[in-house]
């Protein structure tokens, strides 16, 4: 069930002087992403066969993101009128795949599964709280606002889900933290660089996976906040059985800083060789 619908932002109050072009850049590919989640919803639901409670919950949480890029890819054309959001979507989903009839979770339980998704909400909420704070233009700051709150509500979903299969299945404290630092690790797949690709590059120019993580990475993390990332790190917290607030939370919260800090400073400065024709890898 949605909790908003896109007739219900204020489109009349976008105000094309207050449009930053590098949010803009990164906006056209959360887009992307974000409209894809009906890819997911199919895979969640052949890992989770047998479960009606939780597929129907996967079918209305992909309804929700599809919304999101809706809403995302509609500011874009409006910010800017010569973009196609079908145009670069078609783009994407023809290079971009996911094993969609895979009937098993990639992380080797249902429990590591939800554990997984925990971290992609953390981090989704996050990044759309700090767009929204960033942004001057009152559109997008409305939208990213609408979006936070719902990857927030994603997270207890996921979260709620996850206890119920951690009865049954046990994970160790171990197995669950290598779960969430893979997923985390993830970040830099081909799923937001191939996105940042196919929204702001031309179809003529070859995709360069280290370019574009590079100037994906190096704009969106400079909107982040110290407050950001110690919000996530206690849903991180929670997610793998930790205190979400406390001594030990503290200190990886400023330990995630300081590594968030290093990696601004790296993607901005560049390294490496890019691989000009290197495929797009998926991870679910």
């Amino acid at each position: 069930m949605k909790h908003w619908t896109l007739d219900q932002i204020a489109w009349d109050a976008f105000t094309p002087t207050k449009v930053d072009p590098g949010i803009l850049s990164l906006v056209k590919a959360a887009a992307l992403v974000e409209k894809n989640g009906v890819d997911y919803a199919i895979y969640l639901n052949n890992v989770f066969t047998g479960d009606p409670d939780f597929r129907q919950a996967a079918d209305n949480w992909a309804v929700e993101e599809v919304q999101h890029g809706d809403a995302l890819g509609r500011w874009a054309e409006i910010a800017d009128p010569s973009w196609s959001f079908d145009d670069a979507f078609a783009r994407y989903r023809e290079g971009f795949k996911i094993d969609v009839k895979a009937d098993a979770s990639i992380r080797g339980s249902r429990t590591g599964e939800l554990i997984a998704r925990c971290m992609v909400e953390t981090g989704t909420s996050s990044y759309y709280t700090a767009l929204g704070e960033s942004t001057e233009e009152p559109v997008l700051k409305q939208v990213c606002r609408l979006i936070a709150a719902d990857e927030y509500r994603h997270f207890k979903l996921f979260y709620d889900h996850m206890k119920r299969y951690l009865a049954r299945e046990k994970l160790s404290f171990p197995q669950r933290l290598r779960v969430a630092a893979g997923r985390i690790g993830e970040s830099e797949d081909d799923e937001l660089a191939f996105a940042y690709h196919c929204g702001n590059e031309p179809a003529s120019q070859p995709y360069s996976h280290e370019r574009c993580m590079r100037s994906y990475m190096g704009r969106s993390m400079s909107y982040y906040r110290f407050r950001h990332i110690e919000r996530g790190m206690g849903m991180i917290f929670k997610s793998i059985g930790l205190e979400p607030r406390g001594r030990l939370s503290d200190l990886a919260a400023k330990g995630a800083w300081k590594l968030l800090q290093w990696r601004r400073s790296k993607y901005a400065q560049g390294s490496g060789a890019a691989n000009e024709n290197a495929p797009p890898r998926a991870a679910a």
